[in-house]
């Protein structure tokens, strides 16, 4: 489970004295980050023993509640649990006035065994199908987000860059100006140090396809429990940072209708014990010269993509990315050096051959998007699945939309899966659907704006 030691406290500790609360970060089942915040005097029992929190943490709603359903889970009473620092991810939080840590946690048994609601834990039992055939994963994210305009607006409107000479906001799809890196270059470069200070490992920043939003890409890592925790801490730090200048970031899904919506896009290679890629076929001259088992890890991507689309669209807000147009896949498919597709292959070197995920929202969970990956990628080269047909660079793509485009359709898809639970526990995944069903429901309880702009005065 990789969990601290009091040596890494101490050495943290020598290294910025005047530290005198730390915030321990866990992370739930909808990819909220919950948080303690201890003083000095507890950092040494953290680091030695654990200390104790309610089971219920990872298992709230998104609305910070503990779902009634989820006693029938034997959680009745919300039992204490023990929560552990995760080594390597203790840090200084620059963005704050005060002198404080953090580090990521993982809950366990008061035994010391893994605990099986939090998502963190979910993602290392996957991992173990690809060990059980002697294959590593490596990991890279790609995160979409936006920043929101300070001020007393009525709804959020996005941060953009003026009209030289004017206070008129510059409209229009600019993607990939300098100007946008410009206007916020003391945010990207506080978010540059705060990368570095945390030991997160950023690399490319660009403005995307819409006003006002941004595209920050992690590194790859042949561990993908941190790659994960790597996304987590770049969004922490992102909306941090963004609020000592004064605005917000958001990583919700769509939250403006009509732009782009927020992506989260995941590349991932497979490696033998000899470190060579298992997805290139270095005797191929076809282009791209991909091997069989890449083909068939692709066919089991897209088996799973329909039962999965609870996780990658995990909330209400996560459809109204997957309309046609946005750049969100509606159907299982792949092609090489394609944006238009679910699966991409991009252009790469045999050493390098992957597969580009592109159907979760930035509102997804890493830990539980990453697990249900891994179980395509596994079903796929373990029953040898073909895919579709491979779309080749250039080709001019059929609307289809066979994914499920609402969330009843997808939870249900999702509920009758045969597959994930073998990967995600039976357990985990009944927990899952029922928080989620939970959050369904209530939103449909509500009576929304639309509701009386529509129909109060016309019925």
């Amino acid at each position: 489970m990789n969990i601290a030691n009091v040596n890494e406290l101490n050495y943290f500790l020598d290294k910025y004295p005047s530290v005198s609360m730390m915030e321990v970060l866990m992370v739930d089942i909808n990819g909220i980050i919950r948080c303690k915040r201890i003083p000095r005097s507890e950092f040494e029992e953290l680091f030695t023993h654990g200390i104790k929190g309610p089971a219920s943490t990872v298992l709230l709603n998104v609305k910070g509640e503990f779902c009634d359903e989820l006693n029938k889970a034997d959680l009745e009473g919300d039992p204490d649990r023990l929560i552990k620092p995760i080594k390597n991810t203790l840090s200084y939080i620059p963005w704050l006035d005060s002198e404080t840590a953090q580090v990521m946690a993982t809950f366990t048994e008061l035994n010391g065994d893994p605990n099986l609601s939090d998502p963190r834990n979910i993602l290392i039992s996957a991992l173990d199908a690809l060990r059980s055939l002697k294959l590593k994963m490596v990991v890279a994210t790609e995160l979409e987000f936006y920043l929101i305009k300070p001020g007393n607006l009525s709804t959020p409107e996005p941060f953009v860059s003026k009209i030289p000479g004017t206070s008129v906001d510059q409209s229009g799809v600019q993607y990939a100006m300098p100007e946008d890196l410009w206007d916020q270059d003391k945010f990207l470069d506080d978010v540059r140090s705060a990368c570095e200070c945390q030991n997160v490992p950023m690399t490319t920043i660009h403005s995307e396809y819409s006003p006002g939003q941004f595209e920050i890409n992690l590194h790859h890592t042949s561990d993908p429990v941190k790659a994960c925790q790597d996304a987590f801490l770049l969004k922490r730090l992102i909306k941090g940072i963004a609020r000592k200048h004064n605005m917000s970031a958001t990583f919700m899904a769509k939250p403006f209708m009509n732009v782009a919506g927020n992506g989260l896009h995941i590349h991932l290679s497979l490696y033998d014990k000899n470190d060579q890629n298992i997805f290139s076929d270095v005797t191929s001259s076809s282009i791209p010269a991909v091997s069989n088992q890449l083909i068939h890890a692709i066919g089991g991507l897209s088996e799973l993509m329909g039962e999965s689309m609870a996780v990658f669209a995990p909330n209400a807000n996560s459809y109204r990315r997957l309309i046609p147009g946005n750049f969100a896949p509606l159907t299982p498919n792949w092609g090489y050096n394609h944006r238009d597709v679910a699966l991409r292959i991009p252009v790469s070197d045999s050493n390098n051959m992957r597969i580009e995920h592109r159907v979760a929202g930035a509102d997804a969970n890493p830990y539980l998007v990453l697990s249900v990956i891994i179980a395509g990628v596994h079903h796929g080269i373990t029953q040898q699945i073909s895919p579709s047909e491979m779309i080749l660079e250039g080709a001019e793509i059929e609307e289809k939309i066979t994914l499920s485009r609402f969330w009843p359709d997808a939870l249900n898809e999702f509920s009758t899966s045969a597959i994930l639970p073998q990967y995600l526990g039976a357990d985990f995944c009944k927990l899952f659907e029922t928080v989620r069903r939970g959050e369904m429901e209530e939103i449909n309880s509500q009576i929304t704006n639309i509701d009386y702009e529509w129909y109060l005065r016309a019925m």
